[in-house]
């Protein structure tokens, strides 16, 4: 990387976090100078002491509370995400490398895709009951969609030639996926874990709302109840610090796996 490219990265990240201080800045302000009763915008100083306390970073007194809630919902995101990566990977295979099972199953495919997963979480708790295995599902199902058709859209997208050399070479299919499928189609299969980690995060979130279990949605839902803002407000900051640190790595790794792409 030259120098100028190094300048404008640097040029970059210093905007957003002239952004992300002016927006912060912004809010001290409504709040402070009762733009907005403090019932329901709390100032960032008091959101921050909630969140110290929440996590256990102020010493004894602390309840830890958010610590335990964060925990469970991170749990929950990563076990569905994972789920959702497995179970999108194979039958995205599946699919993408016939033409045949594609013509069969896309219209399927296109109906149910739409389908949010936090609408089904009524039936899924018809089906389940209220339990973490009931929101693990949905979670899982909600995800797998963007990987799912990601993978369909890699194998999909191989190119002619390759599949001729298959057979030239007379590579079984298994042979064929692993060999030149899955590299072709890995950017689009990243890409779609990294959509379906985001999904995951909100997908759990709104599971822990509708279906009453431990996490930062229960805990949210009930700081909002209680009138207690800067609790809420805390909850919705660690959100999205988990959202952000979730998708650095993911990109990060994502970078680091696709190191033979770069020129």
């Amino acid at each position: 990387m030259n120098g100028n490219g190094r300048v404008g990265i640097l040029v970059n990240r210093l905007g957003s976090l002239a952004v992300l201080f002016a927006l912060i800045a912004l809010w001290w302000m409504a709040s402070n100078a009762g733009w907005v009763s403090r019932v329901f915008l709390p100032t960032p100083q008091a959101t921050f002491a909630s969140l110290l306390e929440g996590l256990n970073l102020r010493g004894p007194n602390s309840n830890g509370e958010l610590l335990a809630f964060t925990q469970a919902t991170v749990g929950r995101m990563l076990q569905g995400w994972l789920l959702a990566s497995l179970f999108g990977v194979l039958l995205g295979a599946a699919i993408g490398v016939s033409p045949a099972v594609r013509a069969w199953v896309q219209p399927t495919l296109e109906f149910i895709r739409p389908l949010p997963a936090s609408a089904l979480l009524p039936l899924a708790i018809s089906i389940f009951g209220l339990n973490p295995g009931m929101v693990l599902f949905v979670v899982a199902f909600g995800a797998m969609w963007p990987v799912l058709l990601a993978t369909v859209h890699g194998f999909a997208a191989v190119e002619p030639r390759l599949s001729e050399v298959a057979r030239c070479l007379q590579m079984s299919r298994a042979a064929f996926v692993w060999k030149m499928g899955l590299p072709n189609a890995m950017p689009d299969i990243l890409a779609g874990m990294r959509l379906a980690l985001t999904i995951a995060l909100i997908v759990a979130v709104v599971g822990e709302m509708i279906a009453s279990q431990s996490g930062l949605g229960q805990a949210i839902l009930l700081a909002a109840r209680a009138f207690r803002s800067s609790d809420l407000f805390a909850g919705i900051v660690l959100l999205g610090l988990i959202g952000f640190a979730s998708n650095a790595l993911l990109a990060f790794a994502e970078k680091r796996l696709l190191r033979w792409q770069q020129p």
